[in-house]
């Protein structure tokens, strides 16, 4: 290979490594041309599944900022699947199909620029695919708003039956709120009837007072006229 092509190699695998959400690398020694088309197209659109040349993936992964994660796997035939698409669905294409061809051994991998060890990969094949877990929120989801909406419902029925529990409590004790209020009443019309009264028995004794006064009199006729009185001069000699 040419230097340029080569140049031109690392640049894509770069950019395939830093624009996949994730990748698996896998040795494919002794998987035949028909077996490995097969690989590819039970991956789909999940991923796509290629095989590299060691030297040049080392210095891809080296520009891709993945050399830790990656570079001490690269030993031995290697084939790389780019997660493009459900990373489980990768995972999960993946192993199923090592479980069918065990030539295809699965090395490792990252996840959103973290490492991946085989077992980690197979766990998360395990997980249900997006679509599942969506339709599982959806119905969790659901579920919880007609709970919600059936608690609401009840209420009415609730505050009834603690009214009439509060009825029978108050009864039960010696008589329900209403004949008290009639009574608070009646003791307030007899106070009004016996503040009548009292004031009725003030105006009686102000009118007795009144009768009982004595009258007004003239002026007293027996009492001398003062032009009456009898005056005598000096005798006369």
């Amino acid at each position: 290979m040419a230097n340029a092509e080569k140049v031109t190699a690392v640049a894509e695998l770069t950019e395939r490594f830093q624009n996949s959400a994730g990748a698996v690398l896998t040795e494919y020694r002794g998987l035949s041309v028909a077996q490995l088309r097969e690989l590819r197209g039970t991956l789909g659109e999940a991923a796509t599944f290629a095989v590299v040349k060691n030297t040049l993936t080392k210095i891809a992964v080296e520009q891709a900022g993945l050399e830790n994660e990656l570079a001490p796997l690269l030993t031995g035939p290697s084939a790389v699947a780019f997660v493009t698409g459900d990373v489980v669905e990768t995972a999960k294409g993946l192993r199923d199909f090592a479980k069918a061809n065990p030539f295809l051994v699965i090395k490792g991998g990252v996840l959103d620029g973290k490492a991946l060890t085989p077992a980690e990969i197979t766990k998360l094949a395990d997980v249900e695919p997006r679509e599942v877990l969506l339709a599982k929120l959806a119905g969790a989801m659901k579920a919880t708003t007609a709970r919600a909406a059936g608690a609401f419902a009840a209420l009415p029925v609730q505050m009834a039956q603690l009214a009439e529990a509060l009825r029978a409590k108050t009864e039960a004790e010696g008589g329900s709120p209403e004949p008290a209020a009639d009574s608070a009443q009646s003791s307030t019309a007899e106070g009004s009837t016996a503040e009548s009264s009292s004031a009725e028995g003030s105006s009686a004794e102000s009118s007795s007072a009144e009768s009982s006064s004595p009258a007004e009199s003239g002026p007293d006729d027996s009492s001398p006229d003062e032009s009456g009185s009898d005056e005598s001069g000096p005798a006369e000699g």
